[in-house]
């Protein structure tokens, strides 16, 4: 029986033990700032990029892996005649996915590559990668490691407060809402993504507006508590306010493990600073 492996993008959230104990490859997207550009998670971390972001000039320009570069990664996980399973940020915000798929093609290895849009990011992906290294590892085929995701992926969550709209209507990410919420006084908003599509669930003012947000997803967490396994807290610059945050869901239920970690510069650079997301599922 052939082997299983496991590839994701650097957007997803995972900690560097869960990644080499379950043995998850992570292909790294890039990021030009002011013209400089890096390597997701090679040649910068996650709070300088923050830093780096807020000293720029212009909004930070994220990119998909080159394609030479999956390639390179595909054959070699392959060449022991492995099957890879890539598991990847939505599509709506990037275009990872479609270069895992072509450079599948350039590498001659489509036969054996199962691509999987995660239809989310950050956690909510690590949530479907780690689930997928662990049936690997436990022996399962492609086709049961697979409906294992679609099945966290149906009963997912993810609810993000973005409080600084600059970042977002700079990116484009608003569409048409943009010109309409830009307008209003100290507005923050809701971001969902339902079926992979990035929404504005609620919209309201200031610092009220995010505590009822924190009530609402913490009754949502308090009525499913022995169904939620595992929540994730991603932020981009709050990091006390999010382990408080942490404590009230551990107060909940102290068997839901929960991770409390910056976000990656994909998201961070669209959602910009006092962010942060809130990511689960439940069984």
């Amino acid at each position: 029986m052939s082997k299983i492996k496991i590839m994701t993008d650097s957007s997803v959230q995972l900690t560097s033990e869960e990644i080499e104990k379950y043995n998850i490859t992570v292909v790294p997207l890039s990021i030009s700032i002011d013209g400089k550009t890096y390597v997701d998670g090679v040649d910068i971390s996650r709070s300088d990029f923050v830093r780096k972001m807020n000293e720029a000039k212009e909004l930070p320009q994220t990119s998909q892996p080159p394609i030479g570069r999956f390639a390179e990664t595909i054959k070699d996980l392959t060449k022991d005649g492995s099957e890879v399973i890539g598991i990847f940020l939505a599509k709506a915000l990037s275009g990872t996915i479609d270069a895992a798929r072509q450079a599948a093609e350039i590498a001659n290895q489509s036969d054996h590559v199962y691509l999987v849009d995660s239809e989310l990011t950050d956690r909510a992906e690590g949530f479907q990668v780690l689930a997928a290294a662990k049936d690997a590892q436990e022996g399962k085929n492609v086709e049961e490691i697979l409906e294992h995701i679609n099945k966290i992926k149906k009963s997912q969550k993810l609810h993000m407060m973005v409080v600084d709209l600059k970042n977002l209507i700079k990116g484009g990410r608003l569409g048409a809402l943009s010109g309409k919420i830009a307008t209003l006084l100290n507005i923050r908003i809701e971001l969902q993504m339902p079926g992979g599509e990035l929404i504005v669930a609620k919209k309201g003012r200031g610092k009220k507006f995010s505590k009822a947000f924190d009530e609402r997803v913490l009754a949502d967490i308090e009525a499913n508590k022995d169904r939620i396994p595992e929540v994730g807290i991603s932020y981009v610059d709050t990091p006390e306010a999010m382990e408080e945050l942490a404590d009230k869901i551990r107060a909940i239920n102290p068997k839901i493990n929960v991770l409390v970690q910056e976000t990656s510069p994909i998201i961070a650079t669209h959602a910009g600073n006092g962010a942060y997301a809130i990511l689960y599922y439940t069984e």
